[in-house]
């Protein structure tokens, strides 16, 4: 039996916590969204999110779409040809079009 293929979306670290128990499960994680990279601090230095940071580290794909509305993405997300997508503390609204993949 083949594994499960997960894409999963999350920003913060409460999100990298279960992208890491996705990952530990033996889940195949094939991509990961996360929140574009933003300048934070007083020094407005550019920071990876902790999900994008964790997804490096094991080499799973990272897209990092300002929105999920336009058929691009919409596109992207199909060729991944996931089971599943797990979805926590992403900080985008999902379209429809997106959930019906």
């Amino acid at each position: 039996m083949s594994k499960v293929r997960v894409v999963f979306a999350g920003t913060p670290d409460f999100a990298a916590k279960h992208l890491q128990s996705v990952i530990d499960e033996g889940f195949d994680v094939v991509a990961v969204y996360t929140q574009p990279d933003r300048p934070s601090g007083r020094g407005k230095k550019i920071n990876q999110s902790p999900v994008k940071k964790l997804s490096l580290d094991y080499n799973i794909d990272v897209f990092q779409p300002i929105s999920l509305k336009n058929p691009e993405q919409h596109e992207i997300l199909s060729q991944l040809n996931a089971d599943i997508l797990v979805v926590v503390a992403y900080g985008l609204i999902l379209p429809q079009t997106i959930l019906e993949i």
